[in-house]
């Protein structure tokens, strides 16, 4: 998983009035941004037209997701832009509702590998010892391991009857490189003035790690939080792909799964069942990138175009 840098130069100490932003810049800083990171600016864009789509799109697209052997193969109309599948289902009607599942799963998959990584990362630095060595150990081995296969074994073995387990299946293998990153960044800011001093004011180590090191750390870590959507999203697609995940119900990745069975490469008349969920998820994978390469130039000066 691509990792973003982190950019420890600025000293958190400063006083308020050195440290205040002026507040003509406050007002202008998306209009900054949209001129500066017109890529980010278009991955934000897609970003929020996939979520309408997904999250809006439901209430106003009804419909049934049942087998129509009148419709099979069906050609595009008003009312079914995209026409039917090789069940005689409405595509338009399973990319619109489709998509929720997906994003949800990955966000969840996300924010729990990050949860992870975070927290074990801080604590094996500022702990140290033989927690240290375990949290390294532990997560080179993992890494060792390619992550569709520990993906597929996982999936064999756990009975995947919900998007919550869905989803801890899929952070299973996004923390440790991030672990191994925080862990490194935090011996490098633990080192710091100002976490000295609150060491000798004996706050304690929860409160200088949560109130003083990792609020420095908040830019990085939402970068980060941001590529393990998108890893989620690939290894979930991979899963469906791959008939590890249960095919009930409506999902992008479902739609390839089903495409491919019925031989969609090879039949034109299917094509669409591929195109249309392959395209969204391609749309939602750029917008993720786009997205995290404009924060990490937004959050870190020494990237940005003077």
């Amino acid at each position: 998983m691509a990792q973003a840098t982190l950019n420890t130069n600025s000293d958190p100490i400063a006083s308020t009035t050195e440290g205040a932003v002026p507040e003509n810049r406050k007002r202008s800083f998306w209009r900054v941004f949209v001129e500066r990171n017109k890529a980010g600016t278009f991955g934000f864009a897609i970003m929020t037209a996939i979520l309408l789509l997904t999250f809006i799109g439901p209430f106003f697209v009804h419909g049934e997701n049942r087998t129509d052997v009148t419709n099979i193969y069906g050609g595009p109309s008003w009312s079914h832009p995209l026409g039917f599948d090789h069940s005689g289902r409405d595509i338009w009607y399973q990319i619109v509702h489709g998509g929720r599942s997906v994003i949800l799963v990955a966000v969840m998959a996300a924010l729990i590998s990050t949860s992870i990584g975070v927290i074990l990362g801080a604590l094996a630095a500022m702990v140290g010892g033989r927690f240290d060595v375990a949290m390294q150990t532990i997560s080179d081995i993992v890494l060792t391991v390619p992550s569709i296969i520990l993906l597929a074994v996982l999936a064999a073995y756990v009975r995947l009857d919900g998007p919550f387990l869905l989803a801890l299946i899929l952070a299973s293998t996004g923390w440790p490189v991030l672990l191994l990153a925080i862990r490194s960044q935090v011996l490098s800011l633990k080192e710091r003035e100002y976490v000295e001093a609150a060491r000798m004011l004996d706050l304690g180590m929860p409160r200088i790690l949560f109130r003083e090191v990792l609020p420095n750390m908040a830019s990085y870590i939402i970068i980060n939080f941001v590529f393990a959507v998108r890893g989620a999203v690939y290894g979930q697609v991979a899963l469906y792909f791959l008939g590890l995940v249960s095919l009930a119900g409506v999902n992008w990745g479902i739609m390839i799964q089903e495409a491919f069975r019925r031989g969609a490469v090879f039949n034109t008349d299917s094509m669409m069942g591929l195109l249309a969920p392959v395209f969204m998820i391609v749309m939602l994978l750029w917008s993720l990138i786009l997205i995290a390469r404009s924060l990490e130039d937004v959050f870190n000066p020494r990237l940005r175009k003077i």
